[in-house]
Order: C-alpha cells, then structure tokens, then sequence
C-alpha cells in the first residue's frame, strides 16, 4: 500500500475531518481514506464530444443541399526565369 502526506490544510477543513472521523467512530486517517474511497468509487459522467452534440442537435433539423459553385480550369504557371 502507498503512503500520502496532505500538508497545509485548512484548519477548519481539519477541524471537520476529526468531528466527522469521531461520529463515525473511526480515525481521522480512516475517515479521510474512506472519503476518498467514496468520491473515486464512480465514474464521472463523460458528456458527448462536441461534434457528437452539434449533430444530435442540428440532424432532426433535416440536411441541406449547397449547390457548389463550377471549377475554372487550372491556369498555367508563371515562367518566373524570364
């Protein structure tokens, strides 16, 4: 198992660590693993990419058809050795 030291904490912070650590009964060592057990426990929600919410949204709107504009040929290049 690690070891981890938390330094400068607030002394209030503290303060409610070993009040809720003694109500549980329990260290403030043991309080303080098991809140972090409890707040990594889950999954964060992870939210669709934006593309994934730009097309959820605009794709019941229906597509539209863009007509493009026509090509000009290719012009020649320039003879820059002249």
């Amino acid at each position: 198992m690690a070891t981890m030291t938390i330094r400068n904490i607030d002394d209030d912070l503290k303060s409610r660590l070993r009040i809720q650590a003694a109500i549980h009964g329990r260290s403030m060592e043991d309080e303080a693993r098991d809140i972090l057990r409890a707040a990594l426990s889950t999954e964060p929600a992870r939210g669709k990419s934006l593309v994934e919410a730009i097309r959820a949204r605009i794709e019941p709107l229906g597509g539209i058809e863009l007509e493009l504009p026509a090509r000009e040929a290719i012009r020649e290049p320039v003879d820059l050795g002249a």
